[in-house]
């Protein structure tokens, strides 16, 4: 009978009411089926090809149950795409569908995007960068639920969530302050971003609050991958009085200071600690040692996202915008073996 089944069909194959195979196939709360029928009532379905309609069931709530995820170069980003993911398991768990849609930072290509969200007639959008920053919403989503997504606006209309930078750079240090480790360099980004910002705002407290003194000649920038890791992991350790430890700005730059570390003998922990931020696992995991590194929460963002947009869509609508809410959330520290004891000489 394939897609053309129809609710009587699975109804009649399992030998229940219509009214049983919605409240089964719908998850209805509050109704008495039996773990026997609702077996039946599934394998029924399941045979006959048996889809709810959701469509339906949007329509009576003047909804589409579709959420349109709108975002810069997320897509293709290894290590944001638990954001996607996150977002995705979160919107079917609660009956949604997710509609992707990547502009790769063209403005124009946006644009058209939010016309073909518009047009498929989605109920609010969440709009996601690759990595934290500070947005302005175009105006074509105004009209739309929306809400930000791995980025914040100096609009506090629109609900957000971003990573707890400062808090990802405080809980890295702490991690090395605790073995002892009192000469600390911090391989930093040269990019003017909230993480470059926040990051080091959470190095220098670190340090204050374990009373060690900021030393600025400890701080060196450069461009966020494993070459710029490289060139300012070496300058550092060819310091007469060289860190003992690092705090690098991402994963990438950490594979830069462990080939530095390479090159001028040091071993990783014992000699020489390293730690990253990122998470990003094939890095982290791939290195000799493992690196221990700090995890952005890309997955709780983009269930929070998705939970936030849903119950943004439960509330009246002259009420949506006066709960907007900007989340700040916690990166954990990820423990593997590239932190160590300073060495005592």
């Amino acid at each position: 009978m394939g897609s053309k089944a129809s609710i009587r069909d699975v109804a009649a194959a399992a030998g229940v009411s219509v009214t049983t195979v919605s409240h089964v196939l719908n998850n209805k709360s509050g109704t008495r089926v039996s773990p026997e029928t609702r077996e039946r009532v599934e394998s029924a379905a399941r045979q006959l090809g048996y889809a709810a309609n959701g469509l339906a069931r949007g329509l009576r709530l003047q909804r589409s149950q579709t959420l349109g995820l709108l975002s810069d170069v997320i897509a293709t980003t290894p290590h944001a795409g638990r954001i996607i993911l996150g977002a995705q398991e979160t919107a079917s768990a609660r009956g949604w569908v997710l509609m992707l849609l990547t502009t790769g930072g063209d403005p124009e290509v946006e644009r058209r995007e939010i016309q073909a969200l518009a047009q498929h007639r989605v109920d609010g959008v969440l709009y996601a960068t690759m990595y934290h920053r500070v947005v302005r919403v175009p105006d074509e989503l105004a009209p739309m639920p929306v809400v930000l997504l791995d980025a914040s606006s100096t609009d506090p209309v629109w609900p957000s969530v971003v990573p707890d930078e400062r808090g990802g750079g405080e809980v890295a240090v702490r991690e090395l302050l605790a073995h002892g480790h009192r000469r600390i360099g911090f391989v930093t980004n040269v990019d003017d971003i909230p993480a470059t910002r926040g990051r080091l705002l959470g190095y220098q407290a670190a340090l204050r609050e374990a009373g060690v003194p900021f030393r600025p000649e400890l701080v060196r920038a450069e461009v966020s991958d494993s070459h710029g890791g490289y060139r300012v992991s070496r300058e550092l350790l060819r310091l007469p009085d060289r860190p003992t430890a690092l705090f690098c700005f991402n994963d990438r730059m950490a594979m830069g200071a462990y080939r530095a570390a390479a090159e001028l003998d040091l071993r990783i922990p014992t000699d020489l600690s390293v730690i990253g931020f990122d998470n990003q696992e094939l890095i982290a995991e791939g290195l000799y040692p493992g690196l221990s590194t700090v995890a952005l929460p890309h997955y709780e963002m983009g269930a929070w996202a998705v939970e936030t947009m849903v119950d943004l869509l439960n509330q009246p609508k002259g009420t949506r915008r006066r709960t907007a809410r900007q989340v700040v959330m916690p990166c954990p520290l990820v423990r593997r073996d590239s932190v160590a004891a300073a060495p005592s000489a």
